[in-house]
């Protein structure tokens, strides 16, 4: 246990060095905010980097209209709780203004479509740093990403054209227009997460922890009935206990059968799992091989 104490410690110094200087180098930043476990964490860093005084961003969240209702009850609990600026950007607004459309197909996601609302909101509020809860282990691409990685213009970002960072040395300067994602938990795994998370016993939203769900059965996945998401004649819909490994929409995001009651249960089944989150749960993911990729390109967290 000291062991694992300290490589926290060792990661948590580094998320708030990074918070800092983001701070430190930026004039406008602001934290993406979604309600889930990383990016609870992310403000729970931020906590300790910036207490007693108050955040020096806002936190923002880019809301699908498609999220968990469990998630967003948190989202506005944990902001008042700890009384920061919390600022919505609404991907239903975005779909009105540019008269886009959803995914086609039983499952409609909007996870593209939140790019428009983002971007919206970086322009809207000047923000030239969003600080987000990414990490490496999660996904090919984003296994790509620097620390601090430079977004064009448009919002766009190119992975050939990422900065070398050496040792902790982290560059800010921007050309005007552009933007910077910052990802203080880069270097953490889902692993690392939920044994800081029950080092500082962090409160999270219920659906984290087993619970009855109606389910449809879709291939392989377990996938929450919802007003999004009705069944079919021919679909297999059952009741199960389920939890969530993360949190996104609720037509793209799976539940994964469990009993997990406490995070130390949760621990023990990501030890003993050898699929990651994403790739277990994330029907997104799995529309092509580079999937997310293609979507960070456009301008995606």
């Amino acid at each position: 246990m000291t062991n694992t104490n300290n490589y926290l410690e060792q990661l948590e110094d580094e998320a708030i060095y990074i918070l800092r200087e983001t701070a430190a180098q930026f004039e406008k930043p602001a934290l993406l905010f979604s309600g889930g476990k990383d990016s609870i964490v992310l403000v729970h860093l931020a906590l300790k980097a910036f207490r007693p005084g108050k955040f020096p961003f806002p936190l923002v969240h880019i809301d699908t209209g498609h999220n968990f209702p469990e998630a967003i009850a948190f989202r506005d609990y944990l902001a008042n709780q700890i009384d920061e600026k919390l600022i919505v950007a609404s991907v239903e607004d975005s779909i009105k203004k540019y008269n886009l459309k959803e995914t086609a197909g039983r499952f409609p996601s909007r996870n593209a479509l939140q790019t428009y609302a983002l971007l919206d909101a970086i322009q809207d509020n000047e923000f030239d740093a969003c600080i987000g809860g990414a990490r490496r282990d999660e996904e090919k691409a984003r296994a790509k990403e620097r620390i601090f990685s430079i977004r064009d213009d448009f919002g766009q970002w190119d992975p050939k054209l990422q900065r070398p960072e050496l040792w902790d040395i982290l560059n800010g300067k921007v050309q005007k227009g552009h933007n910077v994602r910052v990802f203080p938990i880069s270097n953490w795994t889902e692993l690392d997460v939920w044994n800081y998370i029950q080092k500082y016993d962090i409160e999270l939203p219920s659906l984290y922890f087993a619970h009855e769900r109606e389910c449809i059965v879709h291939y392989d996945k377990l996938v929450a009935t919802s007003q999004f998401i009705k069944p079919l004649q021919d679909d297999i819909v059952v009741n199960e206990r389920v939890r969530y490994r993360t949190v996104g929409d609720m037509t793209c995001t799976a539940a994964v059968s469990s009993n997990a009651t406490s995070v130390q249960d949760i621990i023990d089944d990501i030890i003993s799992t050898r699929i990651s989150e994403r790739g277990q749960t994330r029907l997104d993911d799995q529309l092509s091989e580079a999937a997310m990729e293609d979507r960070k390109k456009q301008g995606y967290f």
